[in-house]
């Protein structure tokens, strides 16, 4: 019988007579950055869609028809480039989120670990949850809405935002730095939730594949596996949250007194499934997210640890 609890083994894959090596957090801050940005290059065009149908408020004459709809009339109008618009805010902010992430994850399981350094799950889950309050107050709030702002503005007839610099100037001027922060309560409860669930699945996912050895190493297509089932987990469980941020980020979010109002206005106006508008994009861009970004971190630790095996 096994005596330990699933753990979160991407961050601690280095065995060493069955015991975790612990990791520095200025490693995951280097792992954690360069995962995030070859990560968000490649899935934007999925939360491009998931953005633009969440924006999409229930009319005689919505906008789009579905996911598909919206990436056929985005192409026709704008060219395959048009599925891009907007990276550079997200691009910006997903390298030091992915890093404040790991960061703190690793910070918290050197704290809370036991002696073998290994999390049960009540623990992995706070770790989690305070690595996804963490990243949600510090970069993924002002990113997530400078994002919907520009990606609401290049839909509009006349786009005001030239450019990244120029729209962050502009929006922080018309709104101040509050502004910035809109759905602050909403982004907290998502990325807090977010990080709970995908650190405790993907940790007890990867120890079924481990069979009950906390040194067997996981391949590639495993990991990738593991955190592409932990992705859909956090999706289904928390869309409604990301619609309601979504909503208080656009900008329309003068239409909402706060997170509250906006669901019970979205509620009263559009019905409940208007809340998991976009689920189908995020689906697939977050389970392609947390794959890529568990398979990178894990490579990119690995290497670090042989460059750097003092630290």
């Amino acid at each position: 019988l096994r005596t330990h609890s699933p753990r979160f083994v991407a961050a601690a894959p280095a065995e060493t007579g069955g015991k975790a090596k612990k990791r520095h957090p200025l490693k995951a801050i280097l792992a954690g950055g360069i995962s995030g940005g070859i990560e968000i290059m490649i899935t934007f065009p999925t939360e491009y869609v998931k953005t633009q149908l969440q924006l999409d408020e229930k009319s005689a004459t919505p906008k789009y028809k579905g996911p598909i709809d919206c990436v056929k009339k985005t192409v026709g109008s704008h060219g395959v480039g048009g599925l891009y618009r907007g990276l550079s805010s997200l691009l910006y902010g997903s390298i030091p989120k992915a890093s404040v992430r790991f960061a703190s994850f690793e910070y918290l399981k050197n704290e809370l670990a036991d002696e073998n350094n290994v999390l049960d799950k009540p623990r992995t889950l706070l770790c989690g949850l305070g690595a996804g309050v963490m990243e949600a107050i510090f970069v993924v709030c002002p990113m997530e809405t400078i994002k919907v702002k520009f990606i609401h503005d290049q839909t509009s007839a006349n786009p005001r935002f030239k450019g990244f610099f120029s729209g962050v100037r502009t929006i922080v001027k018309e709104a101040g730095l509050r502004g910035v922060y809109a759905g602050l309560g909403p982004t907290i409860v998502k990325q807090g939730s977010n990080q709970a669930i995908r650190f405790v699945v993907y940790g007890t996912i990867t120890e079924h594949f481990q069979g009950g050895d906390p040194a067997a190493k996981l391949s590639t297509l495993q990991t990738a596996t593991a955190g592409s089932i932990a992705g859909a987990a956090s999706v289904f469980s928390n869309t409604w949250v990301d619609t309601i941020k979504t909503r208080m980020q656009g900008l329309n979010s003068h239409l909402y007194k706060n997170a509250f109002d906006c669901a019970k206005q979205i509620y009263q106006k559009e019905g409940l499934l208007a809340f998991y508008k976009g689920v189908t994009p995020r689906l697939g861009r977050v389970c392609a997210d947390v794959a890529l970004v568990f398979v990178l971190y894990e490579n990119i630790m690995n290497l670090l640890d042989q460059m750097m095996p003092n630290l």
